[in-house]
């Protein structure tokens, strides 16, 4: 039986087992079902002694990993199966999103409060940017043990100031930089317009920058899953996305194969978040939100919920971008509001629809669409919004489609 332990910021909570037919296990060590404190790694991994096998434990820890196209560059780097979960969590499970890791279990236990960075030239950070499509995460680099989900490429760093360092070991990362893909140009300046406006309409988001790196432009943004103190120790802050949450493995992503619901996110928001009124309705912003943008990409992992001690809230949005900007990407909603195939024809009907769907007042939903809206075409009028961008051309086609959809939206709701 191959073994992993399962931390939470440095405390071991558990065991992860392959066994010889290649199928995951997961069960709380002793010591930590004991503790008063003790928090579930998953909704869908309760605190209990039995352990979870196969089907019940693999959603939580696939879920950590990256998606298909990093997955299988990083597995042929690592000469390893792509689908083994169980090697590529051992190879490149130290550094994830929230507070877990996992480690070899004749592993020495991670140090606390460990900082072993290592600090980077400007010339340094243009290689490895340069590189990132070809190896990404920097897998099968030594000291380097990172994994994120997603599909694009990105890379864990710790930022002081302007100054960027790759963590080793132990050492939480602040940031995340992601750079442009040259598949899509111009994606920085319509991630970071997208989330500006978020911002200012009200919508919990991270900060996020431009930095350009050589001739390439990158988005920077500072993960919510970190605390920084006032001695600038950084601290994990526990999170899953909703996949997770509800059991979903990561392929099922998508509603249209298999994967959750909008009535299955706002009914774990409803029996899971300690204030659930609050972040259903912040949930519906985000909602609101990502198809007033044209965002059909909004899936399952793009929500997440953030556990702190005894509080589990919906947590920051993030990944808000207006894929309508490429006419080559599908139209399909990741989830579908009432029964619209399309992002571009969802009309107030179909928001009735799923207001009854997922048993929410259809006056309150109303308010909210007609309030987002109205804060967007205000928003869309600040300058300062589109020279925040390294892309004027861009900024100002994205700011004409949620324009436009803004206004058609507001014609059949007054």
């Amino acid at each position: 039986m191959k073994r992993l332990l399962v931390c939470l910021n440095g405390e071991r909570v558990g065991t992860l087992d392959e066994n010889d037919s290649g199928l995951l296990g997961f069960q709380y060590a002793p010591e930590w079902m004991d503790r008063p404190e003790a928090m579930p790694l998953s909704r869908s991994l309760p605190l209990q002694s039995e352990p979870f096998r196969g089907k019940h434990a693999r959603p939580f820890f696939a879920g950590i990993l990256p998606d298909e196209g990093p997955r299988q560059q990083i597995a042929a780097i690592l000469g390893i199966s792509e689908r083994n979960d169980f090697a590529m969590l051992k190879r490149i499970g130290g550094e994830c999103a929230g507070a877990v890791s996992l480690l070899p279990e004749d592993a020495p236990p991670p140090a606390a409060g460990e900082m072993r960075v290592r600090e980077l030239s400007e010339k340094e950070l243009e290689e490895i940017v340069a590189e990132l499509p070809r190896r990404p995460l920097m897998a099968g680099r030594e000291g380097l043990r990172l994994s994120l989900a997603g599909s694009q490429s990105k890379l864990p760093i710790l930022m002081r100031d302007a100054a960027i360092a790759l963590p080793l070991g132990n050492t939480p990362s602040t940031h995340i930089i992601k750079p442009e893909p040259e598949r899509f140009p111009g994606l920085v300046a319509v991630e970071v317009f997208c989330m500006m406006l978020a911002k200012a309409a009200g919508l919990n988001v991270p900060p996020v920058s431009i930095r350009q790196v050589g001739d390439k432009p990158c988005i920077v943004v500072r993960r919510y899953d970190r605390a920084i103190g006032a001695d600038g120790s950084v601290t994990r802050v526990h999170q899953e996305d909703f996949c997770q949450a509800l059991g979903f493995p990561p392929e099922r992503k998508y509603q249209q194969e298999g994967g959750p619901l909008l009535r299955d996110c706002i009914g774990l928001l409803r029996d899971w978040s300690t204030v659930a009124a609050l972040d259903i309705r912040d949930f519906l912003d985000g909602l609101i939100f990502n198809v007033l943008i044209g965002n059909a990409d909004a899936h399952g992992r793009n929500y997440s919920m953030l556990y702190r001690r005894t509080e589990r809230r919906l947590a920051p949005f993030y990944d808000l971008v207006c894929t309508l900007a490429w006419p080559e990407l599908s139209r399909t909603p990741a989830m579908k509001i009432g029964n619209s195939n399309s992002i571009e024809t969802i009309t107030p009907a179909h928001w009735r629809k799923m207001a009854q769907e997922c048993s929410v007042g259809w006056p309150m939903l109303r308010e909210r669409i007609v309030g987002l809206c109205d804060k967007a075409i205000d928003e869309l009028r600040n300058q300062d919004l589109l020279a925040a961008t390294n892309d004027l051309t861009m900024a100002r086609r994205v700011a004409a489609i949620i324009q436009e959809r803004a206004s058609l939206l507001l014609h059949g709701l007054r």
